[in-house]
């Protein structure tokens, strides 16, 4: 692997931001505008009597960490459309890049994107709501990074869903996040789902980091084994989409869909 040719794919990403100020919405807009949304929100709940619930942290944290996760799945998925919307993928792959080498430079891009969304986030939430991770530090670092990971295998897995079926398939990409929201305890504990339902959690990393991070808001020792299982489940996943992503890209290769990729087509 060669980092230059990896590097190649953020750094056009950066001339692409460069040259359209538009393309610095889905950055920090959408983000900004979710937590003033959530942010209202918390105070609304926080001012309905004299419940000890910790909305700010509780709530307002797990919308910013969740949306964080979207903000890494779709730095990988909108890298990778700005080649199918501009007709740059076969361009691409005409050169020596290979497909650990895209997928690493997707994963870059999506690093640099994500954390200009979080950094926004943060400063949003801190500054208008008063949401602080002072007295937690360092000890939300794991949950971050397992919700880092999952991002990272939901976006590789979207590509590969939108590589074999066509561009057009990019609809079933972009409500995914919202899709598996239910099933992943952002939003109240696990117990609240039905039993069925928790089954389904269970195979979800961020449901063990939501769950995980209401038990350090509320005081309470969390199972540091569910984190672990997280990230174990987490990287499983990455290895998957991969995986599903190499395979499609060699069907693509061998049956020259590749070469007829077009917005107008799902096959």
């Amino acid at each position: 692997m060669k980092f230059s040719r990896m590097l190649a794919i953020p750094l056009r990403q950066l001339y692409l931001l460069k040259s359209s100020s538009a393309r610095i919405m889905p950055l920090i807009g959408w983000v900004t505008i979710d937590m003033v949304l959530w942010g209202f929100m918390t105070r609304f709940l926080s001012s309905l009597g004299q419940t000890p619930y910790r909305f700010v942290p509780a709530l307002l944290g797990a919308v910013l960490f969740w949306d964080f996760m979207t903000r890494v799945m779709f730095g990988v998925t909108t890298a990778f459309f700005e080649d199918v919307w501009s007709r740059n993928f076969l361009n691409v792959f005409s050169s020596p890049i290979t497909v650990a080498e895209y997928i690493c430079g997707l994963v870059t891009t999506s690093i640099g994107t994500s954390l200009v969304a979080l950094a926004t986030m943060v400063l949003v939430a801190t500054a208008a709501f008063g949401l602080s991770f002072t007295p937690y530090g360092l000890m939300l670092a794991p949950f971050m990074l397992v919700l880092f990971l999952f991002g990272i295998a939901l976006g590789v897995t979207a590509i590969a869903i939108v590589l074999r079926l066509g561009p057009a398939a990019e609809w079933f990409v972009w409500p995914m996040p919202a899709l598996l929201a239910p099933f992943c305890a952002v939003y109240y504990p696990l117990t609240t789902l039905p039993a069925g339902f928790r089954w389904i959690a269970l195979l979800l990393p961020p449901s063990y980091v939501f769950e995980g991070m209401r038990a350090v808001v509320a005081g309470e020792p969390f199972h540091a084994g569910g984190l672990a299982i997280a990230f174990a489940l987490s990287l499983v996943y990455i290895l998957i989409g991969y995986q599903i992503f190499a395979r499609v890209f060699r069907h693509a290769i061998k049956t020259g869909l590749i070469a007829r990729y077009s917005a107008e087509t799902l096959n």
